[in-house]
This record gives structure tokens, C-alpha cells and sequence, in this order.
């Protein structure tokens, strides 16, 4: 007899149980409530405003030439070139870029053919390889002034 109290009070203790979680159900949502600091969305547009400023010089290209002084895939080669540019035509902007395998040169930014071509004899007398005009993107300089007027 003690073992049929033992087990019916066993039965109601796990039923009581069941009956405890069933009434603490929890509802699972979809949403999520966030809580920040509003000072966080005035950051992030400052950041935005700072990105956008030190950025524009970057994004003034536009179609023009470069020279290829040279394609080797020798890389001091190269770089010794670069520095011959720079001694002798310190004006020019000069790319050193490496595709696989060569290192290739290519100095300056011209709008017109005529410029670009003008630039090539002055440098075949030290690059007596030959020096190439190309189609790129250049890189657009805008004056102090017409800078100013596009701000404002």
C-alpha cells in the first residue's frame, strides 16, 4: 500500500509540475527593441559629411593619356626609372603599377594628345626604348577658384 501512495503521490507531484511551466510561457516575438544613445546617429552623419570631403579629390578622373615609360619585369628597373622621371620631369605624376608579370610606368595626366605627345619627345631622350602614349583614366586637377564657386 505505501507503494501505491509513493507512485499516485509521485504522478500528482510531476502533474503539478507540468501545470508550473505550462502557466510561465514565455511569448517569442520577431521584433527587437534596440535603446542607443541618439548622439550615435549624429556621429555616423558627421562620419558621412567627413568621408564624403576627404573623398571628392579622389573621384575627379576623367578619359585622357598617360606615357608608358616602361614594361619590364625587372622591378629596380623600374624604379630606377621612376626616379629618372622624377629628377628630370619632377612636374609629372608618375604610376608605378605591377600586373603580373611585368611593373609597367606611366607618367602624367593629359586632357589633350598634343600635350601628352610633346611630353613623349622630351622623354625619349633619356628612355631611348621608346615611350608610349596611352588612353587612361586621369586624375583632374581643379582650379583653387573653380573649386571655391563649386562649393558654394
Amino acid at each position: 500500500m505505501n507503494k501505491i501512495f509513493l507512485i499516485v503521490g509521485f504522478l500528482i507531484s510531476l502533474n503539478s509540475f507540468s501545470q508550473d511551466t505550462t502557466l510561465h510561457k514565455t511569448v517569442d516575438t520577431s521584433s527587437v527593441i534596440v535603446h542607443k544613445d541618439p548622439r550615435l546617429d549624429l556621429l555616423v552623419k558627421k562620419q558621412i559629411q567627413i568621408n564624403e570631403e576627404t573623398s571628392r579629390d579622389a573621384r575627379r578622373v576623367s578619359k585622357g593619356y598617360r606615357l608608358l615609360v616602361i614594361n619590364t619585369n625587372n622591378r629596380e628597373e623600374a624604379a630606377a626609372a621612376k626616379t629618372k622621371v622624377y629628377t628630370y620631369f619632377p612636374e609629372l605624376k608618375s604610376y608605378l603599377l605591377y600586373q603580373a608579370p611585368y611593373f609597367k610606368l606611366k607618367v602624367g595626366n593629359f586632357k589633350e594628345k598634343k600635350e601628352a605627345e610633346d611630353y613623349q619627345k622630351r622623354l625619349e631622350k633619356y628612355f631611348p626604348k621608346g615611350v608610349f602614349i596611352m588612353n587612361d583614366t586621369i586624375e583632374i586637377k581643379l582650379d583653387k577658384e573653380a573649386e571655391t564657386v563649386s562649393r558654394n
